[in-house]
């Protein structure tokens, strides 16, 4: 790990931190944009889709959800309203807490997740991964995985 020197990052450094930035945002929006004209979905309620999808019973606590999503608790909250109104989402309480209430999928949810998942990893295929190497994809996984680790 480098020492804290200083009050900017080196030339390195700030090239690492910017283009981590800019992929990002330039991948999310090139995403975003496929996902808007094929299904009328951002990728925000893709995300949230794909979590109800993979979830026993297609359900989770919408504080597990937010806590897997980049939204505030409320913006969670208003994006689960979006697809309820769209009839892909119901919500229901938690038995055990009155407080605590389930996103789950609807069938029609799930077919437009399942619809929306092939869409989406062709996007990630073409936006991002389709430029990298194999040697690319193994380093990047490395270095996620070591951050992960560094936050336990």
């Amino acid at each position: 790990m480098t020492a804290v020197t200083g009050d900017r990052l080196t030339s390195l450094e700030l090239a690492a931190w910017r283009g981590l930035l800019e992929a990002h945002a330039r991948v999310t929006r090139a995403l975003d944009a496929q996902m808007r004209s094929e299904h009328g979905l951002p990728v925000s309620s893709y995300e949230v889709l794909m979590f109800l999808a993979d979830a026993p019973g297609h359900r989770l606590r919408m504080s597990d959800i937010a806590d897997r999503v980049l939204l505030s608790r409320s913006g969670l909250t208003r994006l689960v309203d979006r697809l309820e109104h769209l009839g892909l989402v119901s919500r229901c309480g938690v038995e055990t807490d009155g407080r605590g209430a389930y996103a789950q999928l609807t069938d029609a949810g799930l077919e437009e997740a399942q619809a929306a998942r092939r869409t989406h990893l062709e996007g990630v295929r073409t936006f991002f991964l389709d430029h990298l190497t194999e040697d690319d994809h193994q380093a990047l996984a490395q270095v996620w995985e070591r951050l992960d680790r560094s936050h336990e």
